[in-house]
């Protein structure tokens, strides 16, 4: 595959995140450039990574084969009308990561034969773990979504999605999830110390056992189920404890907040046109 010039407009945390992935897996600075109108944000990336920073965006796109939108979805509008041009010239694939902000609304601006492709990674990301879907128009060739796929995975994993609708469900998923485990964990340090623990204590075994639980379940061979079965010993101390989720309605809790996020992402497409 070849080397692909990558423009991003918008300089803060996730760009970022996605530019150092990229300079860690090989891909050269030289071939990156960045827009953003903060100075502030453009000499926070320049400290981290030898790329071509600038305030314009016409300018940052102009030898664009990527251009990755990653502004608030309230500027959308402003930064999809700015980068037009470059679309349009170079048939540059358009990457955006703004939640809300359907591809209709984005062909309005950039034209109809703009080849677009919608992400959402999640906060993750920053540490190089993230979890992003993705879901590409018809307008996108098969390299084009080549780029789109290496360029999130030098922040974590991705999965395509077969409709942009989809996107709303990841979203609920993985976009929001980062905040319901850090709820979780919260809610069992606040327990410990109830039960008699200090808040360091507490908080450190609560974080030690998240990141072992999610290592065992994504490095075994065998499902969660299964996991569960095995620290659950019959009649024993987390057999109690899970009886008691199951009867108090988590899973029930879980999926009527997760339906709420999906329908809030759905409200806030249609709010942005």
């Amino acid at each position: 595959m070849d080397i692909p010039h990558i423009a991003f407009i918008g300089a803060g945390n996730m760009a970022g995140s996605i530019i150092g992935g990229l300079l860690d897996s090989g891909h050269p600075a030289s071939c990156i450039s960045a827009a953003d109108p903060f100075p502030a944000s453009l000499e926070r990336l320049a400290e981290i990574a030898p790329v071509t920073v600038c305030s314009d965006n016409r300018q940052a796109a102009a030898n664009a084969d990527v251009i990755i939108l990653a502004v608030k979805p309230q500027v959308m509008a402003e930064a999809t009308a700015s980068i037009a041009p470059a679309v349009q010239d170079n048939g540059a694939v358009v990457i955006s990561i703004a939640a809300g902000v359907t591809i209709a609304s984005m062909l309005a601006r950039l034209g109809p034969q703009a080849a677009i492709v919608r992400c959402m990674p999640n906060t993750p990301a920053l540490l190089g773990c993230g979890a992003s879907g993705l879901f590409a128009n018809d307008n996108c060739s098969g390299q084009q979504r080549e780029y789109a796929g290496s360029i999130l995975e030098a922040v974590g994993i991705t999965c395509w999605v077969e409709t942009e609708q989809a996107l709303d469900a990841i979203t609920a998923l993985s976009g929001s999830g980062p905040a319901y485990f850090f709820l979780f964990m919260e809610a069992i340090i606040d327990a410990g110390c109830e039960l008699g623990l200090d808040h360091d204590t507490a908080t450190t075994l609560a974080m030690q056992t998240g990141l072992g639980a999610s290592r065992m379940a994504i490095e075994s061979d065998v499902d969660l189920v299964e996991l569960r079965r095995r620290v659950t010993s019959p009649a024993g101390t987390t057999e109690r404890a899970i009886q008691m989720f199951e009867q108090d309605g988590l899973r029930e809790v879980v999926t009527n907040a997760m339906r709420a996020a999906a329908n809030r992402a759905a409200e806030m497409a249609r709010e942005m046109g």
